[in-house]
């Protein structure tokens, strides 16, 4: 079983383009999610997220950087090779549902004016 279940915000602004090949929707982002470390505050892990077609463009239209989000879906690897011949691996959840959770608040605690209100019955 392969499934991965998580809640944070967004490190930085979604990351939206099309496959070269098919032109299908791709989008990729960064999820911080807080966990407790014994004698300190806080850390957080930085979570990379990729997610495909309509699901991509909705994310790319509705989200930015500061936003909670819950991601469902599935942990996996792939292997590349960089422009100068070394092989990279990486880890990334792959999205099956992004739920829009809220907004990043300024520090007075109100939304920004900006925040998008969406609507429920988009499809996910």
């Amino acid at each position: 079983m392969n499934n991965v279940s998580m809640v944070g915000r967004l490190t930085r602004e979604p990351e939206l383009r099309q496959t070269q090949n098919t032109g299908t929707s791709v989008v990729n982002f960064t999820v911080a999610i807080d966990r407790p470390v014994k004698g300190q505050d806080k850390a957080a892990d930085f979570i990379p997220v990729v997610a495909w077609e309509k699901t991509a463009e909705l994310v790319a239209q509705h989200v930015r950087k500061g936003y909670r989000v819950g991601v469902t879906g599935r942990l996996q690897t792939r292997t590349y090779e960089t422009s100068d011949g070394q092989k990279r691996s990486v880890m990334e959840v792959v999205a099956q549902r992004v739920d829009f959770l809220e907004p990043k608040h300024d520090t007075n605690g109100s939304t920004p004016t900006d925040a998008v209100d969406v609507p429920d019955d988009i499809p996910f």
